[in-house]
């Protein structure tokens, strides 16, 4: 017997869950971008923070730093409390929080190690990351959570946008201008997503429980470290060269400044452009597939730069290329987590996976520096980027795709 089609009233009930689900999408959206704006406002200032307070090269990367690694490693019982408490009850509440270190940065601190302190705190702003993922893979179906993951993670565009407005407004208005506007624009996020934000219907809870308990289930789960392990090297690699490009532009082809950071925002934007991006192509041909296509594409491309060619045009190609290989890479593996993580882990798994990411971002401008510093030479750091893209590619043709036909 055939079946009848779906009524008027059904059809209108299916429009509105989908509208719902956009909906919350847009505003999880926009409150990881004003976090991230927020958590990123130290980082221009560096350099007059450094002259105002004569800081050595080492203090302005600890000051830098501190604000990036708490965010990282905050994602962990973060992820942990959203399974447990909902993206209802978090973002409201690490968004409002986060005014505090981001007026005691602009009005009151006024020393190196106040600075630090507000810095510390100010990585809260960084752990929202963890509250969106889960609260965004509730609102869609499985076969949509991709493209939905990949849309909300240009999110971290808001530190593109801190790296564009905070010198600017600084100059034009004081020092204060950058940090009074983005609390006032959390303020107003706190409020309407108070009102606004929901979760999805039939969420589920994580187990009560203590955090180090909870923390433990979790890392206990093979795909967390599996995860963990693709997320540091695509998204670790992205945040990695923001970071080092403009000295790598600069030291090895004598770039200007200026030159070095336009060409370093044209990196970025496509990474971002291109993890909802993969988000999609994981949905249409699979998550495990993207990325192995993605750390080829690494693999391949950090072995050209390796052997330093010219920067136009096979250098620039190059380097495009790794933008949207590692974006696209973000976006596989959340479609991963949304695809092998339990339904009341995913906040704790995603945690876990963004601090790996974040914490991976550190590792390849230290490494490139000694190495540099020791050879006059960035040939051996990309080659061990292209070793180590090839040592993820087999390992996510291994565990990785293992894991998630289980």
């Amino acid at each position: 017997m055939a079946q009848a089609p779906p009524s008027r009233a059904s059809r209108r009930t299916e429009a509105s869950g989908t509208s719902s689900a956009g909906v919350q999408l847009a505003l999880a959206t926009v409150g990881f971008a004003v976090n991230f704006w927020a958590w990123a406002l130290i980082s221009p200032l560096g350099k007059a923070y450094g002259v105002e307070y004569a800081l050595t090269d080492l203090q302005q990367s600890v000051l830098v730093a501190v604000p990036v690694l708490v965010g990282s490693v905050g994602r962990v019982p973060v992820g942990a409390l959203t399974d447990r408490f909902g993206a209802r009850t978090m973002f409201p509440l690490v968004s409002a929080l986060t005014i505090i270190p981001v007026l005691f940065v602009g009005l009151v601190a006024d020393s190196y190690a106040a600075l630090i302190v507000g810095g510390f705190l100010l990585g809260l702003g960084g752990t929202t990351f963890a509250i969106g993922v889960p609260f965004v893979n509730a609102w869609f179906a499985p076969e949509r959570r991709g493209t939905a993951l990949g849309i909300f993670g240009v999110g971290m565009g808001g530190t593109a946008i801190s790296s564009f407005t905070t010198v600017p407004l600084a100059d034009a208005f004081g020092r204060w201008a950058p940090f009074v506007l983005v609390a006032a624009i959390l303020a107003v996020f706190a409020v309407a997503s108070w009102f606004l934000l929901h979760d999805a219907p039939g969420r589920t809870s994580g187990a009560a429980g203590g955090m180090l308990a909870r923390t433990w289930s979790i890392l206990k789960l093979p795909a967390t470290l599996q995860l963990s392990w693709l997320y540091a090297v695509g998204f670790g690699g992205f945040v990695a060269f923001s970071v080092y490009l403009p000295t790598f532009l600069a030291n090895a082809y004598d770039l200007e400044a200026a030159d070095a950071a336009t060409r370093t925002a044209g990196f970025v934007v496509l990474a971002v452009v291109m993890r909802p991006v993969g988000g999609m192509l994981s949905d249409r041909l699979g998550p495990v597939n993207v990325s192995v296509w993605c750390f080829a594409a690494v693999t391949l491309l950090a072995a050209v730069v390796a052997f330093k060619p010219g920067l136009v045009p096979v250098g620039t190609i190059a380097f495009l290329g790794l933008a949207a290989a590692l974006g696209a890479s973000s976006g596989a593996t959340f479609a991963l987590v949304a695809k092998v993580a339990p339904a009341d882990k995913v906040g704790g798994v995603t945690g876990v996976v963004g601090a790996a990411g974040g914490l991976g971002g550190f590792v390849p401008p230290l490494v490139m520096g000694a190495v540099y510093q020791l050879n006059g030479d960035y040939g051996v750091g990309f080659a061990l980027l292209a070793a180590t893209g090839l040592a993820t590619l087999l390992f996510t043709l291994g565990p990785v795709r293992r894991g998630a036909r289980g």
